[in-house]
C-alpha cells in the first residue's frame, strides 16, 4: 500500500472528476491520502472529503494565504482542533509553514501565523506538515522556541545540514515530483543519502507534477499545458526514489508507510484499526 502524505485534494482542479481520481488513486494501490487544508475557507471541505473516502485531513492556514487570513481564523482552528480532537482522521496541524520565495508576502505576518500554529500544535499535542521554501532556517528557529511533535516537512529542498537538523526534531522529509528530474541534483541526492527513517512520498497534487506531465516555458508558450498532477502518479514517482536508493518497489512502499506512520501516530493508529 502507498501513502500520499500531501495531497490538495479539495483544490478546485479536481472539482469536475474528484471521484474518478479517488477512484485511480485506488486502482494504483495508492490507499490512503492526508489531506491538508490550507485556510479556514476549506477547514471543513478537508475534513469532509477525509471521512468521505477513508482519508486522513491536516488543519492549517498555508503560509501563501496569511494576507488574506484573519486572526480570528486561528480561534477556529483553535475551536475546530478542540472539537475535532478525537476524530481519528485528523492526524496534523498543516499545511503551515514560511515562503520566503513568493514576492509580495510579508514576512511579519507569516511568523506571526507560524508561531501560534505551533502553538496550537503543542496545545492539541500534534504533529504540523510544514511548508519550506526558502525557508529552513526560520522555520527551525521557530522550532527552537515552540517544539512540537514533529512532522513532515514537505516538498523538502533544503540544504544537507537543514536536513539533519529537521531529522533531529523529529521530523521526516517528503519527496515527490521533483525527484524525477535529473536535473534536481540536490533533492536526488538528499533522498539517495538520508537515513532510511526519514523519507516520505508526497505528490503535493495537483501541484509539483513529475517530469512526463510538466511542460516547458516553451511549450506553455505554444499553448500546450502542464498535466495535472494527482494521487494516482505516487508509485511511478516512486520508482525514482526505489532506484536512487536501491530498493524494490516493495521496500519502497514497506518504508516509506511506515515512515509516515511514524511521522502522524494518528494516522498510524488509523491504519491499525482498519487491518
Amino acid at each position: 500500500m502507498w501513502i500520499d502524505s500531501h495531497c490538495h485534494l479539495d483544490a478546485p482542479e479536481f472539482d469536475l472528476d474528484r471521484e474518478a481520481v479517488v477512484q485511480r488513486a485506488r486502482d494504483a494501490d495508492v490507499q490512503m491520502l492526508v489531506i491538508p487544508a490550507v485556510g479556514a475557507f476549506d477547514f471543513e471541505a478537508a475534513r469532509e472529503l477525509a471521512h468521505r473516502h477513508d482519508f486522513a485531513y491536516a488543519l492549517g492556514i498555508h503560509p501563501l494565504y496569511v494576507m488574506q487570513a484573519k486572526e480570528q481564523d486561528l480561534t477556529l482552528l483553535a475551536e475546530l482542533l478542540a472539537r475535532y480532537a478525537t476524530d481519528p482522521r485528523l492526524v496534523a496541524v498543516g499545511e503551515i509553514g514560511l515562503d520566503f520565495f513568493v514576492p509580495g508576502l510579508s514576512a511579519e505576518r507569516q511568523q506571526f501565523f507560524y508561531r501560534e500554529q505551533l502553538k496550537l500544535a503543542r496545545r492539541f499535542d500534534l504533529p504540523v506538515l510544514l511548508h519550506v521554501r526558502r525557508s529552513a532556517d526560520q522555520l527551525l528557529a521557530g522550532l527552537s522556541r515552540i517544539a512540537v511533535r514533529g512532522g513532515i516537512a514537505h516538498a523538502f529542498n533544503g540544504s544537507d545540514q537543514q536536513a539533519q537538523r529537521f531529522v533531529e526534531r523529529g521530523f521526516k522529509l517528503g519527496f515527490g515530483g521533483t525527484l524525477t528530474f535529473e536535473r534536481s541534483a540536490q533533492i536526488r541526492r538528499l533522498a539517495a543519502g538520508l537515513p532510511e527513517s526519514a523519507v516520505v512520498l508526497e505528490t503535493d497534487a495537483p501541484d509539483i507534477p513529475p517530469h512526463w506531465l510538466y511542460k516547458t516555458a516553451e511549450q506553455r508558450a505554444a499553448g500546450e499545458l502542464s498535466g495535472r498532477n494527482e494521487p494516482a502518479e505516487l508509485p511511478r514517482i516512486a520508482q525514482s526514489l526505489a532506484d536512487l536508493r536501491v530498493w524494490t518497489l516493495a521496500q519502497t512502499a514497506r518504508i516509506t508507510s511506515a515512515n509516515v506512520g511514524a511521522a502522524l501516530p494518528k494516522l498510524q493508529a488509523l491504519l491499525d484499526a482498519h487491518g
